[in-house]
Order: structure tokens, then C-alpha cells, then sequence
């Protein structure tokens, strides 16, 4: 081959990095990504493109193992080096699942969503970017949040290229800061575009420092976080479960709400939020956020396969309380 020759071929290997391979067990990606934690991950080919911070990553897995690439980087040997160590804390490979999961619970609603969700874990999100994300969440269904996640992204962030694929980077509180209300509601944010505006420049502003609330005692940042416009009960304790790593923290939406009250206060007539969260936080103890996740995407899927089977006409018409 000629020199030209070997140049050419020496630039498409440098810009076409290699998989990375990283050892993860006791993993799901597909059920992680798809559970309701966050919602711009995209599926490609046998995998799925999406960003970490502001890095475009490429991720698939094979068993036990994830292959990963990162794209449009200035020195791709070092980021390929960085991936791993990234990769494995942004999936919180760390965290002792199996330990994790024998601390939950011995009920029959438990050991269902438990069985159900092996090898889901709780994703290590950036502070700003589970916030804003959480604060637009509110009273819409997963489908919803994941539109208004790509319009931000799409209309406020940077955009980059992985794999032939366009990912954009979540905006920066800055950003969001310096556009308004009315650009906002450009991305079907309604009433949320208002607190989602007010939010980001307190933080931009440097009135609210989101790093600096990790010092706080659970209490302590649950109410801070509350002090924010779009924040009350259920989005400060996802962001406390998902940005700050509070795994005792017990987020209750709708599906949770209807969880709790169903299996385990089927004859309650008074049941009140603070009830529920007393009830919670005793019940489930420590790791009672990863349980939560549990509890909600077992409940998610088992409504939509129940769906898809009454729309193929293979089940009954079901009760309310089911429905």
C-alpha cells in the first residue's frame, strides 16, 4: 500500500474508534434505559445512542458485557480510555445489586416486581439535567416526557454526531436562563415552561448551587430543592434518588400511589400523601428508591402488555381498579 494509502486508513481508524468493552454484571441496559429514569436514549441497530454529560456515546451489550464508543472527540485514544471509568458510574455499576434487592421487602407485590426488573439499576444523572428534566415531567406520561427532553435538546443544546446519528447535549442552565417563556413553551412545555424558566436562573445565577446541596442531610435537600419553582414532594425526591444518589428516597407518582394503595392499603378509605410516604420510608428502608423504581416499571409494563392483550382480544374486559 502507498503512503497515502496508509495515512487514509490510519485517519478512519482514528475516527472510527473501536468498541470498548466493559464488564457488566448483574445489568440490564435495555430495561435501565427504558424504565423511566431518563429519556433521550435513543435505540440504533443493536444499541442505543444517547449522551452523557456532554459526551455523544454509542452503547450496546452482549451478556454480561457493554460495548461502548464515543463520538466526535479531539483525542479519541483518551476518551476511549476515559470510558469505562464514565460509563461504569453513569450505570452505577458499582452499586451491590444483589445486595441491594435482598434488602427489599418479603411480599408477594415485591418479589413480582423484583423478579421482573433483575439487573435494573439507578442511573447517575447530572444535577441540572435531572432536575430541569424532573421539573417538565410533572403530569405527563413517559411518551410525553421523552418529546419534550428531544425538543429542548434539539432547540437549546449542542449538537453532535455518533455513529452517523445526531444526539444533542442537554442545555445548560445558563442557556435555558437567557431564552424565555414564550421559547419555552415552543417545546410543549405549557404551565412548566414558567417554573422550568425561574428554576434555571436561580441556578445559573449562582442562588442555588446545586453542588453544593450534596452536603446536605436528606431532609435538609429535600426541602431546598422544594424551595423551586416546578419542585414539590414527588420531584424533589426523584431528583434526590436519581442526581444526589438518596436511595432511600421514594418517589410516589401516580403509579406508585396506585401501587401502595391497591396491594398494601386495599381497605384504607383515608389514606393521605404523608401517610404514604411514613409508610414508605419505614417499609422499604435504605434502598426504598431502587425499590420504587421496581415497583414502577413492573406496574408500567404489566398495564401496557395488559393493554396489548385486551387490544388482540385474548383477555376479559377488566375492573376498574385494574384499568
Amino acid at each position: 500500500m502507498s503512503i497515502l494509502g496508509d495515512r487514509i486508513l490510519a485517519q478512519r481508524k482514528i475516527s472510527c474508534v473501536q468498541l470498548v468493552e466493559i464488564s457488566a454484571p448483574d445489568f440490564d441496559l435495555a430495561m435501565t434505559l427504558n424504565s423511566g429514569q431518563v429519556f433521550h436514549w435513543e435505540k440504533a441497530g443493536t444499541g442505543f445512542v444517547g449522551v452523557i454529560g456532554d459526551r455523544p456515546i454509542y452503547i450496546e451489550q452482549t451478556c454480561g458485557v457493554l460495548k461502548v464508543r464515543c463520538g466526535e472527540a479531539p483525542q479519541p485514544a483518551r476518551e476511549a480510555r476515559a470510558l469505562p471509568r464514565i460509563v461504569a458510574n453513569y450505570f452505577a455499576l458499582d452499586h451491590p445489586l444483589s445486595e441491594i434487592c435482598a434488602s427489599f421487602p418479603d411480599d408477594p407485590v415485591m418479589s413480582a416486581a423484583r423478579e421482573f426488573c433483575r439487573g435494573l439499576r439507578i442511573i447517575r444523572q447530572p444535577k441540572w439535567e435531572c432536575l430541569a428534566t424532573f421539573i417538565c415531567s410533572s403530569m405527563k406520561q413517559v411518551a410525553h416526557i421523552r418529546q419534550i427532553s428531544r425538543k429542548l435538546r434539539e432547540r437549546f443544546g449542542e449538537r453532535r454526531k455518533i455513529d452517523g446519528h445526531v444526539v444533542h447535549t442537554f442545555p445548560s442552565a445558563e442557556r435555558i436562563a437567557a431564552s424565555s417563556e414564550k421559547e419555552l413553551r415552543k417545546c410543549a412545555l405549557g404551565y412548566r415552561a414558567k417554573n422550568l424558566l425561574g428554576t434555571a436562573r436561580s441556578v445559573a445565577s449562582g442562588d442555588f448551587d446545586l453542588e453544593k446541596l450534596a452536603a446536605l442531610s436528606d431532609v435538609d435537600l429535600r426541602a431546598r430543592l422544594s424551595e423551586l419553582p416546578g419542585v414539590g414532594a414527588k420531584v424533589a425526591n426523584c431528583v434526590m434518588l436519581f442526581a444526589y444518589e438518596r436511595l432511600r428516597a421514594f418517589p410516589i407518582d401516580v403509579w406508585i400511589e396506585r401501587v401502595l394503595r391497591e396491594r398494601y392499603f386495599p381497605r384504607a378509605r383515608k389514606l393521605n400523601a404523608a401517610r404514604l410516604q411514613a409508610f414508605t420510608e419505614g417499609y422499604f428502608g435504605d434502598h426504598g428508591g431502587y425499590a420504587q423504581q421496581y415497583l414502577f416499571h413492573h406496574a408500567r409494563m404489566s398495564k401496557a402488555k395488559t393493554r396489548r392483550l385486551r387490544g388482540s382480544g385474548r383477555v376479559g374486559r377488566l375492573s376498574r381498579s385494574q384499568a
